[in-house]
C-alpha cells in the first residue's frame, strides 16, 4: 500500500500521464532465472507484452512505454477520458465485453457477442455508465493487467496467496521535460540492470517495440506493411498499440485526437516534441554512457533536444541513473510541480531539489 492516496496523485477526470510500477511479493521471480531454484520464467514476459497488448486495444488510455524486468514492471501511461466519452453505448459494451467475457472460443479469446448479449450490457445506463468510466481508469488498467497474471503465475507455481507487492506505486508525470526522463528511464532498465547492452537487444520494452517496427518499415518492400509481431505475413507494425513518441502533427494542427485510426490503441496522439529517431538517438547515447561505467560529455547534436525541453544536459545521465530516487510522487519542472501540488491542495511535492538541479 502506498504512503498516500492514489487521488492525491491521479486525476482520472483528466488527461494525465502516469509512471506505474508493479513488484512482485518476497523478491519472487516474475521473469527471468531464479538464482534460488534456478527456474527459469522467461516466458512470463510474453505473458505481460500481450497482456498489454491486449488491454491497449481496449481502455481508453495511451500507452507510452514499457519495461519487463524479473521481479517489476513499469508502465507509463496516459489516461484519455475525452476518448472514452466519445464512445457509443454499444462501442461501451463491446470492448466490457473484450475485458470480461461471457463466453469465449476454443482458443481462449473472447467470443463474438450476440446482438442480444450486448443489448444486456447496454440496458442499464447507470452500469453502463460505470463500466465506460472504468474502461478509463489507470487503477482498473493496472488491476486487469497485474490480476491475470497473478493468477497464471501461482497456478504454474502450483502457489496460492500474493503474488504482487500490494497496489501498483504511481508517479504523475506532468510535463514534456519529465516525460522524456522517465520515457527514458524505463526503457533504459535492461541496460541498468546489466541484462542487455544496447536499446535494440533490450526486449520486453517500449523502445525495443519502436525500433523493431521501423526496422521492419525499412526493409519491407515499397507500399508493404511490415510483419505483425510474431508473424511471418504482412500485417500492421509490431508497435502499433503504442502511442507514436512525435507529437508535432497535433501541435501544428492544434488539436487533440479522440480517436485513433489503429484498432489496436485509445488514441493517434504522440507525446514528445522530437522525432523518433531523435527519441531512439538520445536513447542509445544514454544508455551507451551508462552500460560502460562511464560519463562521457553529451554530444553536441544531443544538446540540442534536452535544452528544447529545458533539461540540464551537464546532469543528464544522473538524472537516469538516479531517477527512481530523486522523484517520488510526480515528475517535472519546479514551476510543474509546484501548480501541481497547489491543484492537489498541497504546498509542495518531495522531489523539488532534484527537478532543479535536472531541470533547472
Amino acid at each position: 500500500m502506498p504512503a498516500y492516496a492514489r487521488r492525491e496523485i491521479v486525476d482520472e477526470t483528466v488527461v494525465g500521464i502516469y509512471h506505474c510500477v508493479s513488484r512482485c511479493v518476497r523478491r519472487a521471480f516474475l521473469c527471468g532465472v531464479d538464482r534460488y531454484s534456478g527456474r527459469n520464467f522467461d516466458h512470463r514476459k510474453l505473458w505481460i507484452q500481450a497482456r498489454l497488448e491486449e488491454l491497449a486495444a481496449i481502455f481508453s488510455l495511451d500507452v507510452l512505454g514499457f519495461s519487463v524486468m524479473s521481479n517489476h514492471i513499469h508502465v507509463v501511461l496516459r489516461t484519455r477520458p475525452d476518448v472514452a466519452e466519445t464512445w457509443s453505448d454499444e462501442e461501451v459494451a463491446r470492448r466490457w465485453w473484450q475485458l470480461h467475457p461471457w463466453r469465449r472460443d476454443e482458443d481462449g479469446s473472447p467470443a463474438e457477442p450476440e446482438p442480444h448479449e450486448l443489448a444486456v450490457l447496454q440496458a442499464d445506463a447507470d452500469l453502463l455508465a460505470k463500466r465506460r468510466w472504468r474502461l478509463a481508469s489507470l487503477s482498473s488498467f493496472m488491476g486487469s493487467l497485474c490480476e491475470p497474471i497473478a493468477r497464471r503465475a501461482n497456478r504454474e507455481d502450483a502457489a496460492r496467496g500474493r503474488f504482487w507487492e500490494g497496489r501498483f506505486k504511481s508517479q504523475a508525470v506532468i510535463d514534456e521535460a519529465g516525460v522524456l526522463a522517465c520515457s527514458i528511464y524505463v526503457d533504459l532498465n535492461p541496460i541498468r540492470a546489466r541484462v542487455a547492452d544496447t536499446p535494440e537487444t533490450s526486449e520486453f520494452t517500449g523502445a525495443f517495440e519502436r525500433i523493431a517496427a521501423r526496422q521492419q518499415a525499412t526493409l519491407a518492400p515499397a507500399g508493404a506493411s511490415a510483419p505483425a509481431a510474431g508473424s511471418e505475413t504482412a500485417g500492421p507494425a509490431r508497435d502499433a498499440w503504442l502511442s507514436p513518441v512525435s507529437d508535432a502533427d497535433v501541435r501544428a494542427e492544434g488539436v487533440l485526437p479522440a480517436s485513433s485510426g489503429s484498432t489496436r490503441r485509445a488514441s493517434d496522439r504522440g507525446f514528445l516534441p522530437i522525432s523518433l529517431d531523435e527519441y531512439l538517438e538520445l536513447l542509445d547515447w544514454t544508455g551507451r554512457q551508462i552500460r560502460a561505467d562511464k560519463r562521457g560529455a553529451i554530444r553536441a547534436d544531443l544538446r540540442p533536444i534536452l535544452e528544447r525541453l529545458r533539461i540540464n544536459a551537464d546532469a543528464w545521465i544522473d538524472t537516469i541513473e538516479r531517477f527512481g530516487k530523486k522523484f517520488r510522487r510526480a515528475v517535472g519542472r519546479t514551476s510543474s510541480l509546484a501548480s501541481f501540488a497547489a491543484s492537489r491542495g498541497k504546498h509542495w511535492f518531495h522531489g523539488v531539489t532534484a527537478s532543479k538541479l535536472a531541470f533547472g
